[in-house]
């Protein structure tokens, strides 16, 4: 997909300011209570997503992201297909007050090439 500058400016903004994580680490952190939230639209997550994770699209995730998840203090790991959404995303959350929100570096891209690659 071709990005606008403008997008890119923004996204690359929102990957300074935000932490990312390793799709190696994953497991280790969801078995410490970390949530998968999947910000892509709903068709996408639909045909491929990480297993465990919930989907709340970057279109609504401010209007719906307090009604499935209140704790303010649980990690939460935000991914699309590779950064950019999944960066602006987690910085939205980090306004929102969600301390320890991150996003999964490379995404789902990164997840399927490097923890579960398909045959």
């Amino acid at each position: 997909m071709q990005y606008s500058e403008k997008f890119l400016a923004l996204a690359n903004n929102a990957i300074e300011q935000v932490e990312s994580v390793e799709v190696e680490a994953i497991a280790a952190l969801v078995n410490q209570g970390a949530q998968l939230v999947d910000i892509r639209d709903r068709p996408e997550h639909n045909k491929d997503h990480i297993p465990g994770s919930i989907n709340i699209s970057r279109g609504t995730l401010e209007m719906l992201v307090e009604s499935k998840l209140a704790d303010l203090n649980q990690t939460i790991l935000c991914y699309c297909n590779a950064n950019n959404r999944g960066a602006l995303s987690t910085l939205a959350l980090k306004q929102m007050g969600y301390k320890n929100a991150k996003f999964i570096a490379g995404g789902l891209g990164a997840y399927r090439e490097r923890v579960e690659p398909k045959p």
